[in-house]
C-alpha cells in the first residue's frame, strides 16, 4: 500500500492504528506533509509522534510513522 503524500492528500483526516483521528494534513512542502493536530490530543500520544511543542500550529509528519495512504486518510503505525 502507498505511503507517499502529496499536495493531492491535503485536507485528509490523520488516523492513528485504533482509528482515532489526531489531525488532518494542512499542506505538503517539499514532500513533508504538515499535520494540524486535533485540540484533544493528549501530551502523550503527540510526543510519540515527535510533536513536542504544543504552541505549533501545524508538526511535521514522519514517514516512517505512516502506515498507508488511502482516498479517503492518512493512517499511521501503532506506536
Amino acid at each position: 500500500m502507498a505511503t507517499n503524500i502529496t499536495e493531492d492528500d491535503e485536507g485528509k483526516p490523520v488516523v492513528g492504528a485504533d482509528g482515532e483521528e489526531v489531525g488532518r494534513i494542512v499542506s505538503v512542502e517539499h514532500g513533508t506533509a504538515y499535520v494540524e493536530a486535533d485540540p484533544g490530543l493528549t501530551d502523550t500520544v503527540m510526543a510519540k509522534l515527535g510533536w513536542g511543542d504544543s504552541d505549533e500550529e501545524s508538526y511535521p509528519l514522519q514517514e516512517g510513522s505512516v502506515e498507508r495512504v488511502t482516498d479517503d486518510e492518512i493512517r499511521l503505525k501503532a506506536f
